[in-house]
């Protein structure tokens, strides 16, 4: 059985997953890191959108964040911390 805590992790995981737009956002980040402008036009969002979206995985930490100048990068990051996967 698995402690409550990391059932929960687990739960807020697939809960940010649930969403179409967010797992189009991984698929997109699955190849390579790409700055919010690249990801919005090769998703065809807003960059508005896209950042909003990029901010709920960045929360459940999905995904891995860093600056270059003026412009926000992103890639796929392991939720578990390098942890074997509990499902």
């Amino acid at each position: 059985m698995l402690p409550d805590d990391l059932v929960q992790e687990v739960a807020d995981i697939f809960k940010a997953l649930s969403h179409p737009t967010r797992v189009r956002v991984l698929r997109a980040l699955a190849t390579e890191e790409l700055c919010v402008c690249d990801l919005a036009q090769v998703l065809s969002l807003s960059i508005s959108a896209t950042s909003h979206q990029l901010r709920a995985l960045r929360a459940m930490r999905l995904v891995r964040f860093r600056m270059d100048g003026k412009l926000a990068y992103y890639s796929l990051r392991d939720p578990f911390g390098g942890r074997p996967a509990p499902c």
